[in-house]
């Protein structure tokens, strides 16, 4: 269960500095035509809050409890290469699922090539603070 609870947290952390850094990039006007909320929002028929909402959902739960549950089984020596690569990952499903369905179609590619690139990296960032933080609420130091 702690692994879980580990997982959750990390989950909510990650997703709160993907926010922040989606924020940002709607703020400097980096790819306004790329926003993650406003097109679940939209698959969903409802307000931008629970596009919000289900963000949110996904982050915590979906990621954050799936990688607790996966944690053993990525590769990679450390939770930080662990995070990266689950981070990878669902940044590929995101690609292949949830591009289609919000009509942007594989990988984005409507929204221009950038669109693939920035999720990338936005996944990348995400994975890293899933891993470190999912370390340290483990008790485990960072540096490992």
């Amino acid at each position: 269960m702690r692994h879980i609870t580990s997982g959750l947290v990390a989950g909510f952390a990650a997703t709160v500095v993907l926010s922040m850094m989606m924020f940002a990039k709607t703020m400097m006007g980096i790819m306004p035509e790329l926003d993650v909320i406003m097109m679940l929002s939209g698959m969903m028929g409802a307000p931008v809050l629970m596009g919000w909402l289900a963000h949110f959902m996904i982050g915590t739960l979906v990621w954050g409890g799936g990688f607790a549950i996966l944690y053993d089984k990525i590769p990679g020596g450390s939770a930080l290469i662990k995070g990266v690569l689950f981070g990878i990952a669902a940044w590929l499903l995101m690609m292949i699922m949830v591009m289609p369905m919000a009509g942007a179609g594989l990988f984005g590619m409507a929204l221009g090539i950038m669109a693939p690139m920035m999720t990338l990296v936005l996944h990348v960032i995400f994975g890293a603070v899933l891993g470190l933080v999912f370390q340290l609420v483990q008790g485990k130091p960072a540096a490992d």
